[in-house]
């Protein structure tokens, strides 16, 4: 009596399966329960779509008060993923497939598979194993440093030279992934994918500056505070131009960049308001946190925007008033001296006339025209109205009605 025997394999741990087009398999524990004989399609993703300096799949590991001050913080993209002084931690029990999309990339220690690396050599030749092949592909040279950074004033993150690809990769698959902003002049804070509405604070500092202990002191004065309960910050080193990492100038200044943004909304308003009220704060105690100078960059919202530019239509209509009428003044002043002779029309006949009658006694009675004659009487023109000039103080705009009621025909020319 022939009996079917089990036929059992048994895989590796650095095993994988090669499937030829349209080929499938099926996996079970023996027990076949009713309805599931047939299975179920599954589908498996490009495994070289992940890419290391993608954003969308890291996450920050944080303590409980980490947790509590994330609230009111934010990420800037180039902080999204693994910096110069990042221990980087693949879970045990989890695999994956990381493509490598870089020259060179800079991290404190990488643990996986149980395994911490502390050092270049020691992860390279992981790399270069079956188990490493698999998880790992790409050129990129992988520097595994073993160094945290000691400068309480904060660290660089190392990664503006990859601000091109990480901002690549994430709108690959968010076509839109900035937002729609409701503000006429967004700001670009530096390791940041997209413009903002809000503002940004740079902080030049002294060896006494402590970043942690300041970003503590603006989460616990400020935000979380009232109206600033909509308001998230950024707080990191930088430097004000984009240098190169391999070529920073030895003179170059960094600054502590801080970044507000409102939660909720894209105007900024709640964010710049803020702004201000630490502008303030550092103006009355920043040399206590060691504190230098501070420079604040702020957006325009449509709503203030739309007001200046009224405001600078009106401006300009008054301003063309006011030097409208001052060259009818002088105009009409050299006019009558007699020091600029011109034929007048019948239209300015009245007014020339009028003005003289006042002025006989002062002024000469200028040249002789074919029009007007300064022998004639100055009473009104039938239709015509006198005009009556007011001096001003300089920058106000008076319109004068034609007339005030008195009769310049009645004096004596």
């Amino acid at each position: 009596m022939l009996q079917r025997r089990k036929l059992q394999k048994y895989m590796p741990l650095d095993g994988e399966f090669i499937l030829s087009h349209s080929a499938g398999f099926a996996a079970s524990d023996g027990q076949i329960e009713p309805g599931c004989e047939r299975g179920e399609d599954i589908t498996f993703n490009d495994p070289d779509q992940y890419k290391w300096y993608d954003p969308k799949y890291w996450q920050t590991i944080l303590s409980k008060s980490e947790l509590e001050k994330n609230k009111y913080t934010f990420t800037l993209d180039e902080e999204s993923v693994p910096c110069q002084h990042d221990d980087v931690v693949f879970q045990p029990g989890t695999s994956f497939r990381v493509d490598l999309d870089a020259q060179y990339i800079n991290v404190k220690t990488i643990s996986l598979m149980n395994r911490k690396f502390i050092s270049s050599g020691d992860f390279n030749n992981y790399k270069q194993s079956n188990t490493g092949r698999l998880q790992f592909h790409g050129n990129a040279s992988v520097a595994v440093t073993n160094t945290k950074c000691e400068d309480k004033s904060g660290c660089e993150c190392g990664n503006s030279d990859n601000q091109r690809r990480i901002c690549s990769n994430l709108q690959q698959d968010f076509r839109s992934y900035c937002a729609d902003l409701d503000c006429t002049n967004p700001l670009k804070p530096q390791g940041h994918c997209c413009e903002i509405c809000g503002a940004i604070i740079y902080l030049q500092y002294d060896d006494r500056f402590d970043l942690e202990l300041y970003r503590t002191q603006l989460i616990n004065s400020f935000l979380g505070l009232g109206d600033n309960k909509g308001v998230q910050m950024s707080m990191t080193k930088v430097y004000k131009e984009h240098f190169s990492k391999q070529t920073i100038p030895s003179d170059a200044i960094p600054h502590i960049q801080i970044v507000l943004i409102d939660n909720a909304t894209n105007t900024g308003t709640l964010a710049i308001r803020l702004a201000q009220e630490i502008m303030t704060d550092i103006t009355s105690q920043g040399n206590a946190f060691g504190i230098v100078s501070a420079e604040l960059k702020i957006n325009t919202n449509i709503e203030e925007q739309d007001g200046r530019n009224s405001a600078r239509k009106i401006t300009g209509i008054v301003v063309g008033v006011l030097v409208a009428a001052s060259l009818a003044g002088s105009l009409t002043f050299f006019i009558i001296s007699g020091r600029i002779r011109v034929k007048s029309p019948s239209a300015l006949i009245n007014f020339k006339n009028s003005f003289r009658c006042a002025a006989a006694e002062t002024v000469d009675k200028g040249f002789s025209n074919p029009v007007y004659d300064p022998q004639e009487s100055c009473g009104h023109y039938p239709g015509d109205h006198a005009i009556d000039i007011v001096p001003r103080q300089a920058g106000i705009s008076v319109i004068t009605p034609p007339s005030d009621g008195r009769d310049f025909g009645e004096q004596d020319c």
